[in-house]
């Protein structure tokens, strides 16, 4: 028999088939119903398409795009596509047609594999100016009546896979074999905040070393369970849902859509997890109002129990000494609130749970971490195969993203800008040596582009991209993100964009968040008609301006930062939106097309104007444009006199 490294995807696959073949290894909810495939079940799947793929003829170093939501045959089409020594592309579900071009036609992609009838449709939408020869799609809904060249079922892939398996034993161990760990795994393109996106190569050795070292590092087993919802196209996703969980064997479920993830993992009960920021912020949103909307005893009950959890409970999670009250009365809290809270937000199995991507405001950090869920930051990038830094157990603080990773080096240069090198650092951009000059040096260094410093303990700390990183007019130190993220701690706020640059104070522009304004709204009587009526709403705007006054207080207790605060304010009458280029796929800001397309409003903030008229295209679900007019108003926040420097 042909000697298969497990070094690789595919020979991680066979691996775990042949030690614990008849263990769970997927899941995927459908129709209300919970499917299990077993490790057995998953290699034989993967065999049967990557057979289907080379008898349509794809070849060793072919591309793969594959774009849906988190589904088993997207993760088996991907595996498939490393079997044959091929390069899976994930792409993001979310994107309009005419993003999924560039990627196309940039890695030259041949084949791809989709969820249902909607990717189809943008493909073929694009496909004339493409490379494009075959489309595969799992969900045949809607697609009967469809005749296009090339595009087939995915059932149709693996049955012409079983038949290519049967003429030609062998042939699938043959091509496996072939693989080696420093192959090209996947190409994951970065969400272009400053121009096209990029196409990072990771290799095999990249994604695997780097999810076991984390996986032995944080101790995860085959018994552990995940669910995956992020983008297959995040780095993230192919670290914990697919590395990590083939490398130490656990168990990774699929949610039947996005509207279903919060009562899917209640159902799952997670033992790992991993949510950016804004997913936390929403869960915690959601806890809010359910709070507000309830009785008097259960409002008393949960602010008195979670101020014992505020004091105790992360003390507790970090094994340090606490009264025995406070221990007696958290462990009443932990009976009647705690663990329901758990439940409601389906954590009540979490021994792990990671965010990363932006700065996660103490509030929210230190409500979860009270409640014994083991929430750490850290810090990384997509060139990095996502973990950089990791904050370690024990001595996790709200301000630092960590130290490094096993076997990761991290320095910051005399410039502050954060460099890293370690066993997860791509071999380059895709077709692109121009861009990976830039970014890695001939010592194998990654220039983040990121600002930061070691603290005291040795852990890192993020302060802001460091091309954004300036001054305002007097010199005093301006660093947008921070500012932003610490208007994003409060839950009314969804989005922010500061301000600031060469001018003389601080400003910025707020996105309401609709839910919870909106619940906060109703229990006031507070009328409104959608969006755009209760941004502009007095009480809202006093509603903001709470919120920035409080993040100039804490501003003004940073001798370096005080002369930042922010002086005035603007509520956006419209959600910034990734179908209008505002955002990109991964939610982050783009502030200089945010800044040349509303500067009417800029300037307007620098200008001691009241309110601004504005006309704003926007781009519904169906691809029709439409335009916004709104008179925007404009607001004053107060300052506050630095704190003395000790």
């Amino acid at each position: 028999m042909t000697a298969v490294s497990s070094d690789t995807f595919p020979g991680l696959l066979l691996e775990n088939a042949r030690v614990r073949g008849r263990r769970p290894a997927i899941r995927e909810k459908d129709l209300g119903i919970w499917q299990t495939w077993t490790w057995e079940d998953v290699a034989r799947e993967v065999r049967a398409f990557a057979c289907g793929l080379a008898a349509s003829g794809f070849n060793r170093g072919d591309r793969l795009a594959l774009v849906g939501d988190n589904r088993p045959r997207l993760y088996w089409a991907m595996a498939a596509a490393q079997c044959l020594g091929g390069i899976p592309v994930p792409l993001y579900q979310d994107a309009v047609a005419e993003e999924m071009l560039y990627p196309l036609t940039q890695a030259g992609i041949r084949f791809a594999v989709v969820e249902d009838q909607e990717q189809v449709d943008k493909l073929l939408e694009i496909r004339s100016r493409s490379l494009l020869e075959q489309i595969a799609y799992d969900d045949p809904r809607g697609l009967a009546h469809y005749e296009a060249e090339g595009l087939v079922s995915y059932e149709h892939v693996l049955g012409l896979g079983r038949l290519h398996d049967e003429e030609h034993p062998g042939f699938f161990e043959a091509e496996v074999a072939r693989g080696k760990s420093g192959d090209p795994a996947i190409v994951l393109y970065t969400s272009g905040t400053t121009g096209h996106p990029k196409g990072v190569v990771l290799t095999h050795d990249n994604l695997i070393l780097t999810g076991r070292n984390m996986a032995l590092r944080e101790g995860l087993t085959e018994d552990d369970e995940m669910l995956a919802y992020l983008p297959m196209a995040w780095v993230g996703d192919n670290v914990f849902s697919y590395a990590q969980a083939w490398s130490v064997g656990f168990c990774v479920s699929c949610p039947e859509s996005s509207d279903t993830v919060l009562q899917d993992m209640r159902e799952i009960g997670p033992t790992y997890n991993f949510a950016p920021p804004r997913i936390y912020e929403n869960m915690l949103t959601q806890v809010l109002i359910r709070i507000e909307d309830a009785g008097a005893v259960k409002r008393w009950l949960f602010h008195t129990f979670m101020g014992v959890a505020r004091r105790a409970g992360t003390r507790l999670l970090d094994g340090k000494p606490v009264p025995l009250s406070d221990r007696l009365l958290y462990a009443v809290g932990r009976l009647l609130v705690y663990e329901p809270v758990k439940n409601v937000l389906g954590l009540s199995r979490i021994r792990l749970a990671y965010t990363a991507g932006e700065a996660i405001g103490p509030d929210l950090f230190e409500f979860y971490r009270s409640l014994g869920i083991n929430v750490k930051q850290l810090y990384g990038q997509t060139e990095g195969a996502v973990f950089v830094c990791v904050q370690p157990d024990g001595k996790v603080k709200p301000d630092t993203v960590g130290v490094p990773a096993p076997d990761v080096e991290v320095k910051v240069t005399e410039a502050g800008e954060v460099l890293y090198r370690g066993p997860g650092v791509f071999t380059g951009y895709y077709e692109n040596a121009e861009a990976t000059a830039e970014t890695l040096d001939a010592e194998g260094w990654v220039h983040t582009g990121d600002a930061g410093f070691f603290d005291e303990d040795g852990q890192l700390k993020i302060i802001d991209r460091a091309r954004d990183v300036g001054r305002l007019k007097n010199g005093t130190l301006f660093a947008p993100k921070y500012l932003e993220n610490k208007l994003k701690f409060f839950p009314h706020v969804r989005e922010a964009v500061a301000f600031g640059d060469g001018r003389d104070h601080a400003a910025a522009f707020v996105n309401i968040d609709l839910a919870a304004v909106g619940n906060w709204a109703e229990r006031r009587h507070l009328p409104y008609s959608g969006y755009t009526d209760l941004a502009g709403k007095a009480p809202v705007y006093d509603l903001v301006r709470d919120c920035i006054e409080q993040v100039n207080r804490d501003l003004a207790a940073d001798p370096r930062l005080a002369g930042s605060q922010i002086r005035r304010f603007l509520i956006l009458h419209k959600e910034l939106d990734a179908d209008d280029g505002e955002l990109t796929r991964t939610r982050k800001v783009r502030r200089g097309t945010i800044a040349e397309k509303y500067r009417d409003l800029v300037e307007a903030l620098y200008s001691g104007r009241q309110s601004c008229t504005v006309d704003a295209r926007v781009r519904f679900e169906d691809g029709r444009v439409g335009l916004i007019r709104a008179d925007v108003a404009i607001r004053e926040a107060r300052t506050y006199p630095p704190a003395k420097a000790p």
